[in-house]
Order: C-alpha cells, then sequence, then structure tokens
C-alpha cells in the first residue's frame, strides 16, 4: 500500500492524472503494488519555494515514496529506474530526478 508525495516546480506537469497512472503502472510492475492501494499527491511549488542542489534545473523533481519494508535492492532499484521512466518522458533530467524510498514494518502501517 504505498503513498507517493511528487514534488516539483509549477507549472510544467499539467494534468496529473496520466502521471499518477503512469507511476502507478511502475509500481506495479517493479514490485507488484496493487492499483487500488496507492495514494498520490502532488505538491507543485513556487519557484521561490523551491531550491534543488546546485545545477539542478526547472524541472527538478523528488518522489517520496512510503511502503511497508521487505522488498530486496534488486527490486528496489527496479522501482527506482521504474519512477524515473514517465518523468523523463516528460521533460525531467533523468539526474534531476531524486527518489526517496520510506520503509515502515508491517506494525507501523496504519
Amino acid at each position: 500500500m504505498p503513498s507517493v508525495l511528487i514534488t516539483t516546480r509549477e507549472g510544467w506537469i499539467g494534468d496529473a492524472a496520466p502521471l499518477f497512472d503512469d507511476v502507478q503502472a511502475a509500481l506495479t510492475a517493479s514490485i507488484g503494488a496493487p492499483p487500488e492501494a496507492t495514494a498520490f499527491k502532488l505538491a507543485e511549488l513556487p519557484a521561490a519555494n523551491l531550491r534543488p542542489r546546485a545545477g539542478m534545473g526547472d524541472r527538478f523533481v523528488e518522489v517520496q515514496i512510503a511502503m511497508m519494508a521487505g522488498r530486496t535492492p534488486e527490486l528496489k532499484q527496479a522501482l527506482f529506474a521504474a519512477v524515473k521512466a514517465p518523468l523523463v518522458a516528460r521533460g525531467a533530467p533523468e539526474a534531476d530526478i531524486k527518489i526517496t524510498l520510506l520503509e515502515a514494518a508491517r506494525e507501523n502501517w496504519s
């Protein structure tokens, strides 16, 4: 039951629904996450409220995925690659995409 937060600068994503669908497909293909169990949020911030690391551009994207612990390092790497693909397809440079996996033990998930 992943929860996904995508944070970026406002104005370039457009309609979030197709992006959510693409990221859901990536979650399902890479780690088997059921589509009906994922929650998505998109936070588009004004340029003044987002300062990525030096050298990153206007399409910096941070993706935080919270989910239950237990995936292998190989599955996590497959997840990272799968989630990056739809963002790259929308014009985000791969080097400007940061993905953070937040894992919690099953007993810490509600």
